[in-house]
């Protein structure tokens, strides 16, 4: 295919996008210019499907520090492991195109993003998202987007989309917003102390500016794309299914209403490892036909009990807990129970409970920064652990993963922005979460630790910070939207949004969906819903 230019004028800056010239053996490439940041983005996917019970989809963020003409730091001088920036903001992309692949759908797929050139005042972030979703669009993956992202600013009561350095210092919010061009789908902000209103415009405002890429994405689409790879979408047979159902859906539902987490597990496993024993007795015509069949069959008493919660949920107004669908888990907080730390504190709410511990250190001690953004060194550092046993597993201990670092960074925004200026309080400042239970909003649970935790210690906060998980399950043509979601909710449902803040307004907001997007009215009842119960957390934190 000979090169491609196509261009588009977006708040004022040139976007320009290339194609036919780069990476041309990929299932689809562009180069994304945005003024003087370029984004190489490609997208591939395997050509047979894998047997996997889940979408192998990856999604990479390869920070160049040749990009912004520094050379690494280290011993070797030379990139290593993602950065904590790298990582989120792969993550962020990840959780945008996920939702928009067919059911069913098990070939593998990489989404690669290389920085190459880097203008401080031009977000890169949202040319690797929109470059990530046109890669896709242009290829032969089955792909049901476009998507975009923007960043929005609020400065002296005027949205900014897209803000420079000098406008982001003197925003109160800093939201990225991705979506299609029909609604809201990934949300991650920051704010100092927003109104759900304020929110709630930001993010529509910035989905206008979303709609835009979308066409423009469409457009180049239209003419350049690939034609579609032929798919074998993984689909259970009838006759299994019904069979399964047959024998073994009464009790399967029965079991999702037991209140005790482990116990309902503990049954809800009983009965399908029955299933599955039933299933391998019988006789097939080789191995590998016994193999797919109890991976169906595990997949059909899954879909029973995701069903069952649905139904529950959705009609019956009834949580697997038996809590109405705005009431909160029972709440207890303790401060001060480690003997030789700066300070500490023990925040449970049902199932899920976690430790924080702050440390103090000497402006010696703030954290060094290799990346691409313009942060040197990091004064407050909020940490997230996540051990298996805290939901009764055995298995990996070490680095943290992806979503320790999501969850940690999630932490550190919603409580950096209560935080004494360095002048107040000359201390660099260290928070450890560690997740001793788990049944679900562990990261909310960290950020309400972590506020008793720094009032402990000393720190003189501008006001405590609570979060909570705001979750969505939609079934037939109506939607319940449930206040302080748990394990169960989250899995089967269709929304987990964590909504963090004071008493006066957010600080954090994240948004994973499962479905294609949100409508305003969502958006607006999960914020409004969320307020309630974090000042009903806030109450119980401040009577410790």
């Amino acid at each position: 295919m000979a090169k491609k230019v196509y261009s588009l004028d977006f708040c004022g800056r040139t976007l320009t996008v290339e194609t036919g010239e780069i990476a041309k053996q990929a299932g689809g490439s562009v180069l994304v210019r945005y003024e003087d940041t370029v984004v190489l983005s490609t997208a591939t996917a395997s050509k047979v499907a894998k047997d996997l019970d889940f979408f192998p989809l990856t999604v990479l963020y390869e920070e160049k520090l040749y990009s912004k003409g520094k050379i690494p730091g280290g011993f070797l001088r030379r990139e290593g492991r993602p950065s904590e920036h790298a990582t989120l903001s792969a993550r962020q992309i990840d959780r945008t195109i996920r939702p928009l692949f067919a059911e069913g759908f098990r070939n593998e797929v990489q989404v690669v993003n290389t920085i190459l050139s880097v203008n401080p005042d031009i977000p890169q972030e949202s040319a690797a998202m929109f470059g990530s979703s046109l890669a896709l669009m242009v290829s032969d993956v089955p792909f049901e987007g476009p998507i975009a992202g923007v960043n929005v600013g609020f400065v002296d009561g005027e949205y900014i989309i897209n803000p420079t350095l000098q406008e982001i210092e003197a925003s109160t919010i800093e939201l990225s917003v991705a979506g299609t061009i029909d609604a809201v789908n990934m949300v991650e902000a920051g704010a100092n102390e927003a109104t759900e209103e304020e929110m709630l415009e930001a993010i529509m405002f910035g989905h206008e500016y979303i709609k835009k890429l979308c066409q423009f994405q469409i457009d180049i689409a239209n003419e350049i794309g690939k034609e579609k790879m032929e798919v074998t979408l993984k689909v259970i047979p009838e006759e299994l299914k019904q069979e399964v159902s047959e024998l073994y859906e009464t009790r399967l539902r029965e079991s999702v209403k037991i209140v005790e987490k482990l116990e309902r597990y503990n049954k809800i496993d009983e009965v399908s490892d029955e299933a599955v024993a039933y299933f391998e007795a019988k006789s097939y015509e080789s191995d590998k036909e016994k193999e797919k069949a109890i991976k169906y069959v595990k997949q059909t008493t899954h879909d029973i009990v995701a069903d069952e919660v649905r139904r529950l949920i959705s009609v019956d107004k009834i949580r697997p807990d038996g809590r109405s669908v705005s009431e909160l888990r029972s709440l207890n907080s303790q401060i001060d129970i480690l003997p030789r730390v700066h300070g500490s504190a023990l925040f449970t709410r049902g199932e899920t409970q976690v430790l924080t511990v702050t440390t103090l250190g000497a402006q010696g001690d703030n954290q060094i920064i290799d990346d691409l953004t313009d942060v040197e060194e990091k004064r407050f550092m909020h940490h997230y652990n996540f051990p298996p046993y805290s939901v009764g597993e055995t298995g990996r201990m070490g680095s943290p993963g992806r979503r320790e670092i999501g969850h940690g960074a999630l932490g550190e925004r919603a409580l950096s922005y209560v935080l004494p200026t360095f002048d107040e309080f000359p201390y660099s400042i260290r928070l450890v979460s560690e997740v001793l239970e788990s049944n679900g909003s562990s990261s909310q649970a960290s950020i309400c630790a972590g506020s008793m935790s720094l009032m402990a210690a000393g720190v003189p906060i501008k006001a405590p910070v609570s979060g909570i998980a705001m979750g969505l399950v939609t079934y037939d043509d109506h939607y319940t939207i449930l206040t302080d979601i748990q394990g169960m909710e989250d899995h089967y449902g269709d929304m987990d949004f964590k909504v963090a803040g004071t008493e006066k307004g957010i600080t954090a907001l994240q948004m994973d969906i499962k479905i294609k997007g949100l409508s305003r009215q969502i958006l607006q009842e999960a914020l409004e819903q969320a307020k309630i119960g974090r000042h009903d957390i806030l109450q119980n934190m401040l009577a410790t």
